[in-house]
């Protein structure tokens, strides 16, 4: 069963500007609430199979997740995995799948979340789960979106 939520902003900016603003993992401590670290497993820029470790505070502890890239279409998708039993949430698949569109002189970013895997009580209460990531989510396309329009 997989859990599938959606999260839309439009951006006052070009569709390359935030096509390389999602993958810049370098100024996400610009902008990403609750960031504490990323450490990149390999070196130069992101490609289809570069991983990275992001550690967060969230909910007063931090959690490390560990995130691959899928699919990269320059500029139009960006397609990200977070392997849960990699890292602190210790089960499911969550894949996160940008979609940018240009609209007038602006772009609308579209983030469809996918949350596979999971078992047990996290399958019973994954509803209000999907409710919490889409709202995460939609904090941090906020926060990216500040962050990109005033550069």
């Amino acid at each position: 069963m997989s859990i599938r939520f959606e999260v839309i902003r439009t951006v006052q900016v070009t569709k390359q500007r935030a096509y390389f603003g999602l993958l810049d993992l370098d100024s996400a401590q610009n902008w990403m609430k609750g960031l504490v670290k990323i450490e990149r497993m390999e070196e130069g820029p992101l490609k289809a199979g570069s991983e990275w470790r992001e550690t967060r505070k969230m909910f007063g502890t931090k959690a490390t997740e560990h995130f691959e890239v899928v699919e990269l279409k320059e500029p139009h998708k960006i397609v990200l995995r977070c392997d849960g039993t990699k890292g602190t949430t210790g089960k499911g698949e969550f894949v996160f799948t940008y979609i940018l569109s240009s609209k007038n002189d602006s772009t609308e970013i579209k983030l469809e979340g996918e949350i596979n895997g999971l078992t047990g009580l996290a399958k019973f209460f994954g509803k209000m789960m999907a409710g919490t990531f889409k709202k995460a989510c939609a904090k941090d396309l906020d926060s990216l979106k500040s962050y990109l329009e005033k550069e």
